[in-house]
């Protein structure tokens, strides 16, 4: 029995995001064979590294939905290229798999959603009776991925993009069985904490797989001198912490494997320095909590921000 976790890289900047999802999968000891769906967008020097790091690499084609009056209601253009996913079912050599968009990472040890059957996901928290379809469980046949094809060319999505056509067509799966429902931990978007913070801090040690919706990805954020992410609107991209852990796996597995090259965007991040003392992750993730804490008028009177510990610093602001 082969099983494995499969993602699509359509370009450089999602070649770039796949490798970190690679990586963080081997981070959490997975057993599991990885595999990566490329498009001929891929530059060459990201496919010979996606080669060096993935258990295999398919060529796929590009599928557009060309469904643009819809995909324009949601303002991404771009999703029109995600039914390119479609092609996962194509993958028979394997039993079973699990794809995950290039934009995910793994925190935990996930290998048990090989005990799922199809189509697990967990639900989108735009409309929970839909499935968010970063994160599912599916079994590769030609005869679903034909029937894909058909239902996509005759029924088209009603959101543009394969969240909406993959929805349709398994249009049970808000009623059918309670056992294809991942819990939110396994596809927690990266925002989740501005939407429900009590919930986000309560769970927050048991999240398996966060994901970063929207335009905004971790990789059109910046790193400063000491290689903290550098985030200007927080609740485009989603929570330091999470985005933090993206750049540490990029910066520790990804970064040492650039080399300027064509792609302006590989070579932008082959260009990254950063200094060899930085402060540590734990102190920059507890500020950047005690910000956003402050922003919502949250303050620790009794704590960290008590007026002894204000006076303190500003006195020796002062005497600066």
């Amino acid at each position: 029995m082969c099983e494995a976790f499969v993602t699509l890289a359509t370009n450089d900047e999602y070649a770039c995001g796949a490798l970190v999802w690679a990586y963080s999968l081997r981070e959490v000891k997975t057993t599991r064979q990885v595999v990566c769906l490329v498009t001929k967008q891929v530059s060459k020097q990201m496919l010979d590294i996606i080669g060096s790091v993935f258990d295999h690499v398919k060529f796929v084609d590009v599928l557009d939905s060309k469904d643009e009056t819809n995909l324009a209601l949601l303002s991404r253009p771009d999703l029109g290229v995600t039914f390119t996913k479609l092609h996962c079912w194509r993958l028979t050599q394997y039993t079973k798999a699990v794809f995950m968009d290039a934009d995910t990472v793994v925190l935990r040890n996930i290998d048990d959603l090989f005990e799922r059957e199809e189509l697990s996901a967990a639900p989108d928290p735009g409309w929970p009776d839909c499935f968010n379809s970063g994160v599912f469980v599916f079994k590769p046949s030609l005869e679903t991925y034909n029937k894909l094809l058909s239902f996509a060319v005759s029924r088209g999505s009603f959101d543009g993009g394969d969240q909406g056509l993959l929805n349709i067509f398994f249009s049970d799966w808000a009623t059918k069985d309670i056992r294809l429902h991942l819990p939110f931990i396994y596809n927690v978007i990266s925002q989740a904490f501005y939407s429900y913070p009590p919930a986000f801090i309560h769970f927050r040690n048991k999240i398996r797989v966060v994901h970063f919706i929207g335009s905004e990805k971790p990789w059109h954020c910046g790193l400063d001198k000491f290689g903290q992410v550098i985030v200007h609107d927080l609740t485009s991209v989603g929570t330091p912490e999470f985005l933090q852990h993206w750049w540490n796996l990029f910066m520790t597995h990804v970064h040492p494997k650039l080399t300027p090259g064509e792609s302006d965007f590989v070579g932008k991040l082959a260009q990254i320095e950063i200094s060899q003392s930085s402060p540590s992750l734990t102190q920059v993730s507890d500020e950047s909590e005690r910000q956003l804490a402050w922003e919502r008028g949250q303050m620790d009177y009794m704590g960290s921000d008590s007026f002894e510990k204000i006076q303190n610093l500003l006195e020796s602001k002062i005497k600066k």
